[in-house]
């Protein structure tokens, strides 16, 4: 068969005489103004045509990008690496927050990256296929698909890893690639086929390139590659196959709020299928992470016991709403919530422990020691046990046993804190100060120093008559006092 002179299409079957395609005739048509708006072939412009230096939507997309990053090197002081907080107070894509209500990370995470080489890298990409995408398809249909193929690889990367803040344009920017991919494939354009296959073999290349690289690397967020990547593929397929003309604003509107609405099925059949230990991930977050508010615990508190209202044998969500309680001294309801626990779980060592220190700070040393010494029974080598019924021995000043006990512990942990510190305690109550001194000197050695332990070592040291360390003791007691 014949090909067409003009770009090389094959021309069909018995094209007797003939060597321009009727592609190219309309098109020539079009050019001289003599196409009708009713045409069968809709006429795509060339997007590698040069136009007038102007600031386009990429210049815009890669402003904010930069704007962003200026930001968060500001407030962090470095702009080589931003840690996982830094990067979700600013707006990173992380499952138990995004699921469970803040869904615009989806987006805002495009426009946040994790340090000086990842946005270099991800401009450098958006500014060369975004200026390629924003002729071909405008500035609209553009911008649109570059944030819903963010989208797709914000929910894509949710989905495979949802306990990671993921951050970055480049799900976005391989979306753009796809859309591309997409239009060279199915779409008609005026320029030799040979142009084009060039074009489409570079955009192949980037994308396995990256892809590639991206699994080598293993830190890369290939799940957002991917996701970006399909969904840009299906906007570009449709558009092309819809409404590739940019005139036809109506179809492409049509076409862009379907993928929007497949891509908002998806986000809430994720938060469904993650559900509790997403919203368990946010509580604790919010308990963790204290920005600066008062009410910011409380707000914790009270995302937990929605969780367990709901999910009334959720173990986990009753565990931390204890130790949520106990942070802010309400110890009667850790109590309570810590009992649950073991109604769930007997064995569940931590609410054990948590139950005999919450009885310690009620007062109620005798509960305390009975609570420790069931969980020894249970785990006779728990450090953690040794040293909590060592407290409540001492409580019940009982200092001689609460002695074998902190050894017991100090055997079994040696570098636990507070172990040698209440040892030499209870040794200074029975008035052996020289094992009480040698207990607090250790406890320093290995914990660092503070009022607390110099308030203690001065006492013992002044019980022994010496007093120039005594003295010492003491001043550096008031020194550490001053800066409380």
């Amino acid at each position: 068969m014949a090909n067409c002179i003009r770009c090389g299409r094959q021309l069909p079957g018995f094209s007797f005489g003939k060597k321009i395609c009727q592609w190219c005739v309309q098109h020539e048509a079009a050019q001289r103004g003599e196409l009708s708006e009713n045409a069968p072939q809709p006429v795509m412009p060339t997007p590698w045509v040069r136009r007038e230096a102007t600031i386009g939507l990429t210049q815009v997309i890669f402003g904010i990008n930069a704007a962003v990053f200026l930001g968060m090197a500001l407030a962090a002081s470095t702009i080589m690496d931003f840690s996982p907080q830094q990067t979700i107070h600013w707006g990173a894509n992380w499952g138990p927050l995004t699921l469970s209500g803040e869904w615009w990370r989806l987006l805002t995470c495009v426009f946040v990256h994790g340090g000086i080489i990842h946005i270099a890298f991800n401009m450098w990409c958006l500014w060369n296929l975004g200026a390629l995408c924003e002729s071909l398809y405008g500035p609209w249909t553009y911008a649109a698909i570059y944030l819903i193929s963010g989208v797709g690889a914000s929910l894509a990367s949710v989905a495979w890893h949802p306990a990671a803040p993921s951050v970055g344009a480049s799900g976005a920017i391989f979306g753009l690639a796809g859309a591309l991919i997409a239009a060279f494939k199915l779409g008609e354009f005026s320029v030799p086929r040979s142009a084009l296959s060039g074009t489409l073999r570079s955009l192949g290349v980037f994308v396995f390139y990256n892809l590639v690289l991206g699994a080598v690397i293993g830190t890369t967020d290939n799940a957002a590659h991917i996701g970006g990547l399909v969904t840009g593929l299906i906007l570009g397929a449709l558009i092309a196959l819809i409404a590739p003309r940019q005139g036809q604003a109506p179809r492409r509107a049509a076409v862009l709020f379907v993928v929007t609405l497949v891509l908002a099925g998806g986000a809430i059949g994720l938060a469904r299928a993650h559900g509790f230990p997403l919203r368990l991930g946010r509580a604790n977050f919010e308990q963790a992470n204290d920005l600066g508010s008062a009410n910011h615990p409380l707000r914790s508190i009270a995302s937990l016991q929605r969780i367990v209202k709901q999910r009334p044998d959720f173990l986990p969500a009753h565990f931390d709403l204890a130790q949520a309680y106990f942070n802010q001294a309400q110890f009667a309801q850790a109590e309570g919530e810590f009992k649950r626990v073991l109604e769930l779980q007997p064995q569940h060592v931590p609410a054990r422990l948590g139950l005999g220190m919450v009885y310690l700070n009620q007062g109620r040393p005798q509960h305390a020691k009975d609570t420790f010494t069931q969980l020894l029974t249970q785990d006779a080598n728990n450090a953690d046990a040794h040293f909590g019924l060592g407290l409540a021995l001492a409580a019940a000043e009982n200092h001689q046993a609460a002695i074998e006990e902190y050894k017991a512990a100090a055997r079994l942990d040696p570098q636990s804190a507070g172990i040698y510190y209440n040892l030499g305690v209870s040794y200074a109550k029975l008035n052996q100060y020289d094992d009480a001194i040698a207990a607090y000197l250790k406890e320093q050695q290995q914990n660092g120093d503070d009022y607390d332990l110099e308030t203690a070592l001065a006492a013992a040291y002044q019980a022994k008559g010496m007093t120039q360390q005594a003295e010492e003791a003491k001043h550096k007691a008031e020194q550490f006092k001053g800066g409380r």
